[in-house]
C-alpha cells in the first residue's frame, strides 16, 4: 500500500463506482478488495468495505461507509484528456445514470464524486504568451459545460 492515498467515501456500492472508473482511465486497476468479516452498520460480512485501485497511476482508495457523502467541490478528480473523443466518452459515463454537469469541464458521477474532464490543450491556450488570447480562451470556456476544443481553439484563434 502506498504512504499517501486518496480515499473517497461511498454509501455502499464502491465495488460499482470503482469498477466504472478503473474501465474508463488508462492505466488503472483494483488493487485489492478488503471484505469485511462479520456484520457492520453499513453492510453484512463478505461486503467490501475497503478497495484499494489505482486510477491514471494514481493511488486511491474507496470506502463503503453506510452512509453517502457530500462531496462538495473542494476536491474532484481531473483527467487530462488529449481530444474531444476522449473528453466525450468520459462525460458521457460519468453523467450516466444520475451524474450531473456542473460547468467548466466540470460534472458529478451518479455517486456525488466531482470530476473536472479537461482537455490538454486547455492549460496550453490559458498560458499563451498573448495575453488577449489567454482572455478570449478564458471567456469562451466559462460560457461552457462540457468543454469543446474546437470552439476553445477558435476563440484562441480570435
Amino acid at each position: 500500500m502506498p504512504k499517501v492515498s486518496t480515499c473517497l467515501w461511498f454509501g455502499k456500492d464502491i465495488e460499482a463506482a470503482v469498477g466504472l472508473y478503473v474501465s474508463l482511465v488508462p492505466d488503472s486497476r483494483i488493487d485489492h478488495v478488503q471484505r469485511s468479516p462479520g456484520p457492520w452498520p453499513g453492510g453484512e460480512a463478505g461486503d467490501a468495505l475497503l478497495v484499494a485501485f489505482t486510477l491514471g497511476g494514481q493511488s486511491f482508495q474507496a470506502l463503503n461507509g453506510g452512509t453517502t457523502a457530500n462531496y462538495g467541490t473542494a476536491a474532484s478528480i481531473s483527467v487530462a484528456c488529449a481530444d474531444q473523443d476522449e473528453v466525450d466518452r468520459l462525460w458521457t459515463a460519468l453523467i450516466a445514470d444520475g451524474g450531473a454537469e456542473i460547468m467548466c469541464g466540470w460534472l458529478r458521477d451518479r455517486w456525488g464524486v466531482p470530476w473536472q474532464i479537461v482537455p490538454t490543450i486547455l492549460p496550453r491556450l490559458l498560458a499563451d504568451p498573448d495575453p488577449a488570447v489567454a482572455r478570449r480562451v478564458f471567456s469562451a470556456m466559462q460560457g461552457m459545460i462540457k468543454l469543446d476544443i474546437a470552439a476553445l481553439e477558435r476563440a484562441a484563434a480570435g
